[in-house]
């Protein structure tokens, strides 16, 4: 991955079930000038998301010089053919079949545009201008209603033959485990993402002192861990094993620098990240793989995407 010097105004977005965000840069670095979001509302389907993406970037007031030259990053659910930037399909937003997003996008802006896995785009961010910085060999995963990642080796982003490459919430963890939101049994996401952790909580009868009694989010059973909760520390535990354990497998294959956690479980604290320390050491074949291995949190938060569709385009260009 070749790293150009900044020149080319970006607009990076951020396509999410929930929200669409976009943010201009004008000189290529952080901070962005300008940002805007919109409700994705993807019940609606696939031609009113994409009103509300051009809506989103419209929105960002880019000046018409900048308009002439800028490029487009944008991050979207997957599978996608990044390649051809075409989303071949998106669990999460309803009647994405084959949509030609980064077709559309050149058609209306007039630009480059390049396309990518929004869970790579995180990583992206990361080994650009967070947590990553300095390193070239890392793994992220995102913890949050589900689990996506990201690996990048020698600098580079991973993307396998057919780009697909990096659903590491579907790493096999308990083959006769609970059933995962892609049908299969015990993969990590059913195991250690929020809706795992509320799933757990909801079979062991609640938290001991629920602040409600509705789902427990992930923060929620960690402020009920640090105060003691018996089921909360019991779950948390649970799912701190068997994301520990899926590490301890991402360090055998990829033998990285520094492993990133984001997203909402990965800000449940220290007693988690130490929890999952540790059953990532008794895991692996020899604690020579765990040296220099660092895990750590994710810097960036929820800009780590907007500012991966920053470096896709100086990596792209």
């Amino acid at each position: 991955m070749i790293y150009c010097a900044p020149m080319r105004p970006v607009v990076a977005v951020d396509l999410g079930g929930t929200n669409i965000r976009a943010a201009f840069y004008p000189n290529g670095e952080p901070p962005a000038r300008s940002s805007a979001s919109r409700l994705t509302q993807a019940a609606e389907g696939a031609p009113a998301v994409l009103d509300r993406i051009h809506d989103a970037i419209e929105a960002l007031k880019i000046p018409e010089p900048a308009r002439r030259t800028m490029a487009i990053g944008i991050g979207a659910p997957g599978p996608l053919d990044q390649v051809r930037g075409v989303v071949i399909h998106a669990p999460n937003l309803p009647g994405w079949e084959d949509v030609r997003l980064g077709e559309i996008l050149r058609e209306r802006w007039g630009c480059y545009v390049f396309v990518e896995n929004d869970a790579n785009m995180a990583v992206l961010g990361e080994w650009r201008f967070g947590s990553g910085r300095g390193a070239h060999h890392i793994v992220m995963l995102t913890l949050g209603t589900g689990i996506g990642g990201g690996i990048i080796v020698d600098d580079r982003l991973v993307r396998g033959a057919h780009g697909l490459a990096g659903e590491l919430g579907h790493i096999p963890v308990q083959l006769d485990g609970p059933r995962c939101s892609c049908g299969q049994l015990g993969h990590l996401e059913a195991l250690a993402s929020g809706t795992a952790i509320a799933r757990m909580v909801r079979e062991q009868g609640g938290l001991t002192h629920a602040a409600s009694t509705g789902e427990a989010s992930a923060e929620e059973v960690a402020a009920a861990a640090r105060a003691g909760d018996p089921v909360a520390l019991s779950v948390l535990q649970t799912a701190a094993h068997a994301l520990g354990a899926a590490l301890a497998g991402l360090v055998h294959t990829f033998n990285p620098e520094r492993i990133i956690l984001g997203g909402g479980v990965a800000r449940a604290g220290g007693p988690f990240l130490e929890d999952v320390k540790r059953s990532m050491f008794a895991s692996l074949m020899d604690p020579a793989f765990g040296e220099g291995v660092d895990i750590i949190p994710s810097a960036l938060g929820e800009e780590a995407a907007l500012l991966g569709g920053l470096a896709l385009v100086q990596t792209s260009t």
